[in-house]
């Protein structure tokens, strides 16, 4: 597939490449950081073919792609000729920054741990391969094998500071080959040596030096990274140009990694360590809080970015204290029961193309990952996202209250459950075979509920009418065509209009929009509908029938030009919620059903249902008489008479 058309597309409708001032993307999202998010055409992005959503959140314009993230990045990347070894910045925009402080923060822990999430990743899955090969006696733990696996697989764990110290020195712009040297102070052996002796440490023989673990940390370096940014920075500004080669790494690098190793680096093994106890006694006392909340509410957190709140947590657990009772479990119910919905949708649909899509969707989120099901299927029916947060919820208690935890990272799903074997270090806590039995079960029960949950729901929608007849298998024929009105209808209907619209009749002017109240576009009555359907006022000519399907233009047998509106500024729906009946230059006679629309749809979409009939030809119809106010039938009580 040629990714360059949709990329292009992409670049020209987030307001082009002048308006970006970073991308980056993650497994499934292009996540732009824009000048201004009101020159992005959103509506034309999700009508464009490769999109499957788009998200305003968390600071971020986010673009959900899918799997094929990756190529469409590259091609945005080469036709903005943006650098991928560091954000696009404009001074000026971030002056002007208006978002809240906790978009802020959400945004910059996202750009600082996408980098990282595939060598973690990588490194989880093998531990949790390695964890499948010592338990069936394939290979042993004494093993030179063994170990060579174990250093591919921890490797990424036990250098955390390293990894973190590349993508923070690009979220704070510094150099990022300083802010690994100042990560290598950390895992240095010496150094590690001289903290782990009976004998306090000072340095400079005056400064003291916390004793602390920093291998396998997360916060200190990412705190060490940026104080060293603004040394750095203060040194670029003051430094001689003969000079600043060696001056501005020399004074960053002493200045950052004594302030770190002092002060930062102590504050964030007390924030890790205070993390871990709390999380700690939350396990041994309220384990199944947590795994239901995440499991519950993660599809919102998805659609807002906020669940890059919980990886710094999850990652911090792994990489100090070996497991995760947090964000892994929880994460793991509500993906598979998202994945679930997906696939009890498309198994009853009888739509192709919605059962193509849920099946394809619903499988890849059993297995992880989730936008294409959450945007694609869970959030357009709404009732699989509910099904989805009842299975994830329950699935999520179970695992909360059986306390089961992870060893290894992934994204949640079923190819990472082997990350729930109890690794060798983790095994003298306590943790048994039963824990991957445990989660296993909760797995079965959170996509076993959803999809249960997902069925019924799916029932009750098609009984209340919320499903288009596509979706039921039940697309109704094409009307017959109505019999071409005569000349007894043309006397009988004379200068009548009976009412289009089953519901109340109210006067013109009380129609909150100006340009029907005033009578601009000619007198007439409106209606507050009971039911969603307009049929003819009169026999005549279809003249008019808006693409969205949301007026609709007739010429009575005696000549009056009338405009039927159904809603107040529902063109913005684009024709969703209306099914027209007849066509433009179709003969229609007195009382044919012309258009149902989905008041329930409508009005949650925030529009108002008020439905203006005017007659627009005005000057040709002097006289105009309103029938009496209330309520009427369509097709049967007369709305108004005029004559010519």
């Amino acid at each position: 597939m040629d990714y360059k058309p949709l990329a292009a597309t992409i670049l020209e409708n987030v307001g082009g490449k002048e308006n970006v001032n970073s991308v980056v993307h993650c497994a499934t999202r292009l996540r732009f950081t824009l000048k201004d998010v009101g020159k992005a055409k959103t509506d034309v992005l999700k009508k464009t073919k490769g999109v499957l959503q788009v998200v305003n959140a968390g600071g971020q314009y986010q673009i959900v792609i899918g799997p094929d993230v990756p190529m469409v990045y590259q091609e945005v990347v080469s036709l903005g000729g943006f650098n991928t070894s560091a954000p696009v910045s404009d001074p000026d925009a971030e002056k002007q920054d208006t978002r809240s402080p906790l978009s802020k923060l959400l945004e910059s822990i996202a750009s600082i741990f996408q980098p990282i999430i595939p060598a973690i990743t990588g490194a989880g899955l093998l531990k949790a391969v390695m964890a499948l090969l010592t338990a069936f006696k394939w290979v042993d733990s004494s093993s030179q094998t063994y170990i060579i696996l174990n250093a591919m697989s921890d490797a990424a764990f036990y250098f955390m500071p390293i990894l973190l110290a590349v993508s923070s020195a690009k979220k704070f712009k510094c150099n990022e080959g300083t802010a690994m040297a100042l990560a290598g102070i950390l895992v240095y052996p010496a150094f590690i040596s001289l903290l782990g002796g009976e004998a306090s440490v000072k340095f400079l023989g005056f400064i003291p030096i916390t004793k602390a673990t920093y291998t396998s940390s997360v916060i200190p370096i990412i705190l060490g990274v940026w104080f060293m940014s603004y040394v750095e920075h203060f040194m670029q500004k003051i430094s001689p140009r003969a000079i600043k080669f060696f001056s501005v790494p020399l004074v960053s690098l002493f200045v950052g990694g004594t302030v770190t190793i002092a002060v930062l680096g102590s504050i964030g093994a007390w924030v890790s360590n205070l993390i871990n106890m709390f999380f700690t006694w939350l396990n041994a006392h309220a384990a199944w809080i947590v795994p239901t909340i995440v499991g519950i509410a993660n599809p919102l957190l998805v659609m807002t970015g906020t669940h890059y709140g919980l990886i710094p947590i999850g990652t911090n657990n792994l990489a100090t204290v070996k497991w995760d009772t947090v964000v892994g479990p929880g994460m793991l119910a509500s993906n598979v029961a998202q994945g679930a919905a997906g696939l009890a949708v498309g198994l009853r649909s009888k739509n192709s193309d919605t059962k193509q899509q849920a099946l394809s969707a619903g499988l890849t989120g059993v297995l992880g990952i989730t936008e294409p099901v959450l945007y694609g299927v869970n959030l357009k029916f709404s009732f699989p996202l509910y099904a989805a947060m009842i299975g994830g919820g329950v699935g999520g208690l179970f695992m909360g209250i059986t306390k089961v935890a992870r060893f290894a990272g992934g994204s949640p799903g079923l190819l990472v459950l082997p990350a729930y074997i109890p690794t060798a270090d983790v095994e003298p806590l306590g943790y048994t075979m039963s824990n991957l039995i445990f989660a296993i079960i909760g797995v079965i029960i959170a996509m076993a509920v959803s999809f249960a949950a997902c069925l019924i729901l799916y029932g009750i929608w098609a009984k209340k009418g919320k499903l288009s007849p596509e979706e039921l298998g039940q697309a109704e024929a094409p009307a017959p065509a109505a019999p071409a009105p005569d000349s007894a209808d043309a006397a009988a209907e004379a200068g009548k209009l009976s009412a289009p619209i089953t519901g109340e009749m109210i006067p013109l002017k009380d129609v909150e929009d100006e340009v029907f109240s005033s009578g601009a576009l000619g007198d007439g009555v409106a209606f507050k509908p009971a039911v969603g359907e307009v049929h003819a006022p009169c026999s005549g000519e279809i003249t008019t029938f808006f693409s969205t399907g949301h007026a609709i233009g007739l010429t009575s047998l005696d000549g009056a030009e009338v405009l039927i509106h159904v809603g107040m500024d529902t063109v913005e729906l684009n024709g969703e919620g209306f099914t027209p009946m007849v066509k433009e230059g179709e003969k229609v006679k007195k009382g044919q059903l012309l258009l149902k629309f989905d008041m329930d749809l409508i009005s949650k979409k925030g529009y108002k249902l008020v439905t203006p009939m005017v007659i627009t030809n005005g000057d040709e119809v002097p006289t105009l008489t309103p029938a009496k106010y209330g309520k009427v039938t369509a097709g049967a009580d007369t709305a108004l008479t005029y004559s010519k």
